[in-house]
């Protein structure tokens, strides 16, 4: 599936967002990071009045073949299904955050091992009940990897059609942590053990045992393209947010990347359109041990750093408000003119 995404460039807007941000009444570069972010929003819009139209986190439920052993994961694999009616039933931090910062929240089964038929408030984009277990073959078949990418790009497009230019996403899947850190050791280079962290909450022992079965896997497949590491490695969710990323760049929409799973998919999506990134806020660095080598690795920073490691989006959540503050400094503060405050 192709994408045409545009690199963000306007030397002319940049000039009048930069003068727009050193005229308000502060010293230059006294908002720091907001400033930064007001530049990146209003070139991504093309506008020196850039606007958050309802802002949506999308999070994308699937399982993985290799949860079943309980192996490198310490919850079992219902999990995932149970976690997905908590978040229908509004009982989920990220339903608590997204409400609270005036958010909307879609819940979509990419793939999860369980019968949903009938369940209000759901999207069904299911492509299988799971992925296979990577450990024995591939987790998906060309045909679904191809499938998983349209179907995240179509549940973009029905947002983004709906009025939100501004969106995050977010992942549930027992294991999908393992699925991460494949993904990372291709696309950055780093040696899988590296890359391997606790995910749900595992102990030294159990994630020494965790390192030793995905070096394995690691081992097993030789991908040479994003598409081959996402059929290898990948989850339903996961290549499902890869085609999220893909037509929200398209869409010229404000991207804000969660934490580890997320930024695997990010992963995937730059080495395919390396545009993307210009269209990317990094929310948050992930207590996930892998997830700050991700950042350091595509040089960006991110805007907090509280520990977290919950997935579900949560990192977008809690960090939206710091984005509307970018917005709203740049569209209401007044300027040293319209102040009638002297400049130096």
């Amino acid at each position: 599936m192709d994408f045409n995404i545009e690199p963000v460039s306007n030397d002319l807007l940049k000039e009048a967002l930069q003068s727009k941000i050193d005229q308000k009444t502060k010293p230059i570069g006294a908002l720091g990071t907001l400033e930064e972010l007001a530049m990146q929003i209003g070139m991504i819009q093309n506008t020196d009045q850039p606007k958050l139209t309802h802002p949506t986190i999308v999070v994308f439920a699937g399982d993985h073949g290799i949860a079943k052993g309980m192996r490198v994961n310490p919850y079992p694999q219902e999990v995932t299904a149970q976690m997905v009616y908590n978040f229908l039933n509004k009982g989920a931090a990220i339903n608590v955050f997204c409400e609270q910062n005036n958010i909307d929240l879609k819940i979509v089964d990419a793939g999860v091992n369980h019968d949903f038929e009938g369940v209000a408030g759901l999207i069904d984009a299911k492509i299988d009940f799971g992925t296979k277990n990577y450990q024995e073959e591939p987790a998906m078949s060309l045909q679904q990897c191809n499938e998983a990418i349209k179907k995240g790009a179509d549940i973009v497009s029905t947002v983004f059609n709906n009025g939100c230019n501004s969106i995050g996403f977010g992942e549930m899947g027992i294991s999908n942590t393992s699925s991460a850190s494949l993904l990372m050791s291709h696309y950055t280079k780093i040696p899988i053990k590296e890359c391997v962290g606790s995910g749900t909450g595992l102990e030294d022992k159990a994630i020494a045992l965790k390192q030793e079965i995905l070096s394995k896997v690691f081992h097993t497949y030789t991908p040479t393209t994003s598409i081959d590491a996402l059929t290898y490695y990948g989850g339903f969710e996961i290549t499902m947010i890869v085609g999220a990323i893909l037509r929200a760049a398209e869409l010229k929409m404000t991207i804000i990347i969660d934490g580890f799973i997320v930024t695997a998919a990010f992963l995937a999506a730059i080495d395919m359109y390396p545009e993307v990134i210009d269209y990317c806020i990094f929310a948050h660095t992930s207590g996930e041990q892998g997830h700050q080598k991700m950042l350091e690795y595509v040089n960006k920073k991110p805007l907090i750093n509280l520990g977290m490691r919950l997935g579900e989006g949560t990192g977008v959540a809690v960090a939206y408000p710091i984005i509307n503050s970018a917005i709203t400094f740049l569209n209401n503060m007044a300027s040293f003119e319209s102040a009638g405050v002297s400049n130096k």
